[in-house]
Formats: structure tokens, sequence, C-alpha cells
């Protein structure tokens, strides 16, 4: 019952500011997804390397990287108007400051998923909807085993000419096995918001999650700062700071609070709005 009382929220929470989106039009969307390439990236490409502000067991000075990408696999032509993708995101940790420099932790996730963008009465677009099956491991067997799968909704709208709300909701199934309490730490869903302090030179992400238990802390704050110093409008610097829980599978349960920066090739694809991925 907790995960349709986040579903709801996402709904009418989306549907409230939406109003606000100033978007674009029904054909200049269709003419959009026509025209982008079919293989592109995902959520946020990036390579960033720092040091822990809390000092726990499992904190230690790191490197983290992600690779993410997309491949459309239809292009309106589904009912509703929705269109299939696949999507793949590999997160991996690693200790590249100790001997040997080993990878702590590498986390796959791919997923299958429909998009529909959704229009007001004078079919400017208003949001971005998707619904997508996602299933996320770190490829480890016996006590080292992290796996869970979801099913989840999420919208995308603008609330300004500067601001991008995104909210995402799953249903987290064939998880008990290998770590029973994942939802303790992971919980029903997260809100992301984005900022643009200066368009296209100064972005500022925030990414909130609540783990399930209410009289608890569990969850995470995400904050990430973004500059482009380059001519690419797709290439950033990026600071960040993690604090809470779930930043990796395998140590989904400890408390970790990192401060890192590093390079990022930011996503642009179907981004109607300045939202883009994390």
């Amino acid at each position: 019952m907790k995960f349709f009382h986040y579903l709801s929220f996402s709904l009418l929470f989306c549907t409230i500011f939406s109003a606000n989106a100033q978007g674009l039009t029904r054909e200049q969307v269709d003419d959009t997804i026509e025209k982008m390439p079919a293989f592109s990236i995902h959520k946020n490409n990036y390579f960033i390397s720092g040091v822990p502000l809390s000092r726990s067991v499992s904190d230690n000075s790191d490197a983290k990287y992600q690779i993410s990408f997309k491949q459309l696999l239809s292009r309106n032509t589904l009912p509703l108007n929705t269109y299939l993708f696949l999507t793949y995101t590999q997160k991996a940790f690693w200790d590249l400051y100790s001997f040997s420099s080993p990878f702590s932790d590498i986390n796959f996730n791919p997923g299958i998923g429909l998009g529909k963008p959704i229009f007001n009465k004078d079919n400017k677009l208003m949001a971005m909807a998707y619904l997508q099956y996602e299933h996320e491991s770190n490829g480890r067997d016996s006590i080292y085993s992290r796996t869970w799968n979801r099913l989840s909704l999420s919208f995308e709208t603008d609330l300004s000419s500067r601001t991008s709300l995104r909210v995402k909701a799953w249903l987290p199934f064939s998880y008990k096995i290998d770590n029973p309490d994942l939802i303790e730490y992971m919980g029903y869903g997260e809100v992301n918001l984005s900022y643009d302090l200066q368009p296209e030179k100064w972005t500022m992400d925030l990414q909130l999650r609540k783990g399930s238990n209410l009289d608890d802390w569990k969850g995470s704050v995400r904050a990430q700062l973004f500059y482009n110093p380059f001519k690419m409008t797709n290439q950033y610097l990026m600071l960040e700071w993690y604090n809470g829980y779930g930043e990796s599978l395998l140590d989904y349960d400890q408390f970790r609070s990192m401060i890192r920066v590093g390079y990022v090739i930011k996503s642009n694809n179907l981004n109607f709005f300045k939202f883009s991925g994390s």
C-alpha cells in the first residue's frame, strides 16, 4: 500500500505543477522523436573521484564512474502514441588509491520501457511519462549477491523556464532472498529537481530518496553542481555530494557521505525539459 501512496503523490504533484510548463507543440515533439538518433545517452556518463566526509568502515577515497545509453525500438508507432526503448546503465566504485586498485562494487542496470509525451488542451507538451521495468544487480553470488527488480512510473516536467522536476515511483519485487531489507533504505521512489543557475553554463541538481520506514532517517540526498567550460554544450565538470544509504548495492545498508569531482557528459536525448538524468 505504501507504493500506491507514493504513486498517488507523484501523479498529483506533477499534475499541479505541469500547468506551468511551456512545452513544444505536438508536431514539434513528433518531429523531434522522428529525427533523433536511435542510439543515444540515457543517464549522465561521468568519471568522478573524491573523499569521504564521514568515517564509517566502508568509506574511503575512491573513484566512481557511470556508463549509460538508450536504444529506441519504435518512434510513436505503438498504441496511445507511445515509443518503446531499451536502457542500460553501469555504475562502478573503484578503489583507485588502494593497493592493486580493485573495484569494490559494480552495479548493472538494464531496462525496457515505454515513453509517452503528455499534452495539454492547447496541444503543448506538458510532461513526459515513462513506464519501465528495470533489473539491478551487482553480478556476484553468495553473501555478496545484491539484486532487485522494479516496475516504475516517472514524470518529467518544467516548473519554470529554469527549473525542472522529475518524480519517480517504483514497485519493487524479487529482492527478498538477497537483501530482504533493501526497501528500508531505497524506499519506493525519488524526487529530482534541476535548476539552471546560468543556462548551458551552471546547473544544479538535487535528488531525494526516503526509505520505506517513516519513523527513521534512512534514505539519501545527492546534490550535484555542473559547470561547463567547454564549447560542447553537453560536457561539464561536476561537484557531487552524496549523503545517506544505497549509493552502491553491495553496501546499501551502510551510511556514506562522499564528496567527489570530475568530468560529465550529460544526457540530452528526449530532453524537452532541462532535467537530464542521474
